[in-house]
C-alpha cells in the first residue's frame, strides 16, 4: 500500500503545488473560476498557501504517516468546501474539485493503510 500511496501522494502534491502557484500568480483561468463563485481577491494567497501546505504535507507524509493523513484530510475539506461553494453559486462546473476530493480521499486511506 505504501507504493500506492506513495503514487497517489506524490501526484496530488504535484496538482496542489501547481494550482498555488497559479492561484498565488493570479493565473487568468484560476482567478476567474474562483471570482465566479464568489471567492474575495483577498483570500486568493491564503488560499493558495493551503493548497501548498497540503503538497507539503503530502509529501512529508511518506515520512512521517500522521502528517500525510493529516494533510490529506485537510485538501479533502479544501476541496469538499469548493465543490460546496461552486454549487451555492449556481456554477456546476465541479469535475475537477470533485475528482482532487476523490484523489485526496483516496491518498488518506492509502496512506492509512500502510502505516
Amino acid at each position: 500500500m505504501f507504493v500506492a500511496y506513495t503514487a497517489v501522494g506524490i501526484l496530488l502534491a504535484l496538482i496542489l503545488s501547481a494550482s498555488a502557484v497559479l492561484t498565488f500568480t493570479r493565473n487568468e483561468t484560476v482567478t476567474t473560476s474562483m471570482t465566479k463563485v464568489g471567492v474575495p481577491d483577498s483570500w486568493f494567497p491564503g488560499l493558495a498557501a493551503l493548497k501548498a501546505a497540503g503538497a507539503v504535507g503530502l509529501v512529508v507524509g511518506l515520512a512521517v504517516p500522521w502528517i500525510g493523513s493529516a494533510a490529506a484530510v485537510g485538501v479533502i475539506l479544501y476541496f469538499v468546501g469548493a465543490v460546496v461553494t461552486h454549487v451555492r453559486a449556481k456554477d456546476y462546473d465541479i469535475a475537477a474539485p470533485a475528482i482532487l476530493t476523490l484523489l485526496a480521499a483516496a491518498a488518506l486511506v492509502l496512506r492509512v493503510l500502510s502505516a
